[in-house]
């Protein structure tokens, strides 16, 4: 699969794997010289961690053992998250990021 920039397909997703496993290495070892605290750094990031991991569980092009693993990577994040004191992370049934995935685009 090609990586396009087309707004009606899903992500590439190597892309988006590579990307992923690349924003959780700089969580386990965020920059100690960076403009922001390092607790803060962690936030944001598993915020976006989270949010890959709740597309690549829902992948059109993941095979269904890709999926299952990312949706469980997606639920013990969640919990890393809620952890730190950042709940605004978990995606609810009744979100507009849930809904969408509910169509074609992402199955």
């Amino acid at each position: 699969m090609s990586c396009t920039d087309d707004d009606l397909n899903p992500p590439c997703l190597e892309a988006l794997v590579a990307g992923t496993f690349a924003l959780m290495t700089c969580w386990a070892a965020p920059a100690q010289d960076g403009s922001l605290p390092t607790g803060r750094q962690r936030t944001l990031m598993a915020r976006k961690i989270v949010s890959n991991l709740f597309f690549l569980k829902h992948h059109p092009h993941a095979s269904p053992g890709l999926r299952q693993v990312m949706a469980r990577a997606h639920e013990r994040w969640v919990l890393v998250s809620e952890s730190a004191g950042d709940a605004s992370v978990v995606t609810r049934p009744g979100d507009p990021l849930a809904a969408r995935t509910a169509g074609n685009l992402l199955h």
